[in-house]
């Protein structure tokens, strides 16, 4: 597991908080102090809290299932979908469309419109449409890749989502509730860490800040895909084997 010290937390900007007046008392255990009407987290419980995150993670994926990241904010959309695309995990970074969990019968309706334009604009038909036509069908496909592209492989229902702040990204949190999905989410101190199961406290602003967090979680996620892959090997070998074995013993009978 990627080893994260107090230090980098503190150099990343990770205390910082909101103003005082903007905190959700149910963040109270998470606040060491306050410092000039701002909310200082204590990075101690950060610490523990990520190491906790991290190690649950891992066995989400390690067992074979998706992490959906989901980061619509300016300082961290475009970190995020990067971290999520090297992993090839889905991601939401442009905008949350309602029932994008619980109603994802009729996303998958759109991903497989957005799937037959693209194939469709690879053939010759396509070429030989009038060029009002073709900037329409152009116009559409870049309008579903803007809000579906990074969930363009998803099959079937994530097992955990990643988000960075619960309190702008509420729709999502919400319906990851509805459908008993785990939420593993950058929390400050203006949101209410109860509503999801594993909260990060930290400042979810910074670049920094999200940038590290972002990273401990993407890394914890590359081991157990890389634990499932050697897993999954081991298991082919065994299999051989015992293939062998069975071969061997019907020849000698």
């Amino acid at each position: 597991m990627s080893k994260v010290e107090y230090k980098d937390l503190l150099d990343a900007g990770v205390h910082f908080g909101h103003l005082t007046r903007k905190w959700d008392p149910k963040m109270a255990p998470y606040i060491f102090m306050e410092k000039n009407g701002i909310h200082i987290i204590d990075l101690n419980k950060t610490l523990a809290n990520l190491e906790n995150a991290a190690a649950a993670i891992k066995n989400v994926v390690r067992s074979g299932r998706k992490v959906m990241f989901v980061a619509t904010k300016k300082q961290a959309k475009d970190l995020v979908a990067q971290k999520a695309a090297n992993l090839k995990m889905p991601y939401v970074t442009e905008r949350w469309l309602g029932g994008m969990l619980t109603n994802f019968s009729t996303i998958r309706k759109s991903l497989k419109k957005m799937a037959s334009i693209d194939k469709m604009m690879k053939e010759d038909s396509y070429k030989a449409l009038a060029k009002r036509e073709r900037l329409m069908i152009t116009r559409e496909k870049e309008k579903l890749q803007r809000v579906l592209g990074g969930i363009s492989e998803l099959t079937r229902l994530p097992a955990a989502l990643f988000i960075i702040d619960i309190k702008r990204e509420h729709i999502a949190v919400k319906e990851a509730q509805k459908l008993n999905i785990p939420v593993f989410a950058m929390v400050d101190t203006n949101s209410d860490p109860n509503q999801v199961e594993f909260p990060i406290p930290a400042n979810d602003d910074a670049f920094k800040s999200i940038d590290l967090i972002t990273d401990v979680i993407a890394k914890a996620i590359e081991e157990g895909l890389n634990e499932r892959k050697k897993e999954k090997e081991e298991a082919k070998q065994q299999e051989e084997v015992e293939k062998k074995k069975q071969a061997d013993e019907a020849v000698e009978k």
